[in-house]
């Protein structure tokens, strides 16, 4: 009997050093990734971050002059929870942006493609909005994909803020970028399946090639 309960006592405490292990590591391997994010993410002013906010906020101004026709009665169906990530995100951004240096031009490298890369769907959003001012101006229009990207309008900024995080090796602004794209991505969706289940759009489509 007392051999029997030795025998316990000796498994459980093997278990409990084996779990004990196991998270003295995970609090090792979170400290060194804390560490290694601190190296990485440089407090100052932004200036490539002030131009992409700039180059973000400019088109959307303008479009406040020039929504779609019927916008407000999509907006009255948009998920409250896509739009709390969505407010967040863009709140989060608008910071991070502008506080951490490491997002600036540096040096030529293998990793600076990320950032010319991010430059370049930048240049591809804005291109966006001067095909949705040109055109319309329907709802179709502004949730329309561009060069085969969905919904455009919300995609190419998403992505060109990710690449920027990941150019600047910034984990804070990347999980702010996730949170964006979470809500404005899901919701420019939501309204493309509406207008794409809408019969007056098809009809609107069809009187359109007659």
């Amino acid at each position: 009997m007392k051999t029997t309960v030795q025998k316990i006592f000796l498994v459980d405490n093997m278990e409990n050093m084996e779990l004990f292990a196991v998270l003295m590591e995970g609090i090792w391997r979170t400290a060194c990734f804390e560490r290694e994010v601190r190296k990485a993410m440089h407090i100052g002013f932004s200036y490539v971050g002030l131009l992409y906010l700039v180059l973000l906020m400019i088109p959307n101004i303008i479009w406040t002059k020039n929504q779609p026709k019927d916008y407000e009665k999509y907006v009255v169906n948009e998920n409250k929870v896509l739009l709390a990530f969505e407010r967040i995100g863009e709140v989060l951004i608008s910071c991070f942006a502008l506080i951490f240096s490491d997002l600036n031009i540096r040096p030529w490298s293998p990793w600076s493609w990320w950032l010319l890369v991010s430059f370049l769907l930048m240049i591809l959003y804005e291109l966006y909005w001067i095909r949705y001012f040109r055109s319309e101006k329907s709802m179709k229009d502004f949730y329309s994909s561009f060069l085969g990207i969905p919904v455009a309008g919300a995609t190419l900024p998403v992505l060109a803020f990710l690449l920027l995080a990941i150019y600047g090796k910034n984990i804070i602004l990347g999980i702010a970028v996730v949170l964006l794209g979470i809500g404005h991505i899901g919701i420019h969706l939501m309204h493309k399946k509406e207008i794409d289940n809408c019969p007056d759009n098809s009809a609107h489509q069809l009187h359109k090639r007659d």
